[in-house]
């Protein structure tokens, strides 16, 4: 038991320093691009920042706590021939199509996650009002746990090697982080293949139309293809829920307990059907 705690305390001290160098990135970023004005954007997104990394911390001791009940994600049965073909690609490929599959099955899983039956545990990632890159770390334990099972199962079920898994993660974690920092920025043509931090933004904004658009985390060509891409510009409108999902952390993690939180088809985005 004593271990134990010492594992989790080395998890969540780890996680820590990890953000050393996106910190130092994006704000060298913000500073390039906002001078003294990245100093207020900072004090403005500090009270989100601080409850982001709270809810990171949270999540990676529930997942330690409970790791030990996963060891079944690990044990999928893959088909032969699948394993077979990917071994005998060159590595590049195989974690390029990992990446590539990875961020298919993630748009569909995202979308899944704005219908009314997931809605609830996703509502803390999208209640972030002044969003930034660590934003990213911003999810309820629930959906924490869906997106493992999902993204990592359906890869493994297509046979992928774990080196492509590892890679694929660490891929679309990090380009996650990109898109949900503050930076104005479009691709122009090249907004039809990759997203943007501005076609992201426009994911979180809180208007009707924005609602059910722009899943994907890096190739935007699935939103284009199953008529979810809207980026209509640069994104000056309010982020966030147009509704109350709990006023702290606590709130945010029993608001998927409550239920009232499945029954709001009047006012949440999420409450649409996920084929509109």
């Amino acid at each position: 038991m004593i271990d134990e705690f010492y594992n989790i305390i080395g998890n969540v001290g780890t996680a820590l320093q990890h953000l050393i160098f996106p910190m130092l990135f994006f704000f060298l970023f913000a500073y390039l691009l906002k001078r003294k004005q990245a100093v207020t954007a900072f004090r403005t997104c500090l009270p989100n920042s601080i409850f982001n990394i709270s809810i990171m911390c949270f999540n990676l001791i529930f997942i330690s706590l409970i790791s030990s009940h996963l060891k079944w994600l690990y044990s999928i049965d893959i088909g032969e021939n699948l394993s077979q073909i990917w071994a005998s690609l060159p590595e590049w490929l195989v974690i390029l199509s990992a990446t590539f599959c990875g961020d298919f099955i993630g748009y569909w899983r995202h979308r899944f996650e704005h219908s009314r039956i997931l809605w609830p545990s996703h509502a803390m990632h999208h209640s972030d009002t002044q969003m930034s890159w660590l934003t990213l770390q911003r999810f309820h334990p629930f959906n924490r746990m869906s997106t493992l099972i999902i993204d990592t199962g359906l890869l493994m079920c297509l046979g992928f090697p774990p080196y492509a898994l590892v890679a694929n993660n660490l891929i679309r974690h990090y380009y996650g982080y990109f898109i949900h920092a503050d930076l104005p920025w479009n691709y122009g043509a090249w907004n039809k293949v990759f997203v943007s931090p501005v076609m992201h933004q426009w994911h979180h904004a809180a208007e009707p139309a924005a609602y059910n658009t722009n899943f994907a985390t890096i190739f935007s060509i699935f939103d284009r293809a199953f008529g979810t891409y809207r980026v209509p510009g640069l994104c000056h409108i309010p982020l966030g829920v147009p509704y109350n999902v709990g006023g702290n952390i606590l709130g945010q993690l029993l608001y998927p307990f409550k239920l009232s939180s499945y029954l709001k088809k009047s006012k949440a985005p999420q409450a649409k059907s996920i084929d509109t």
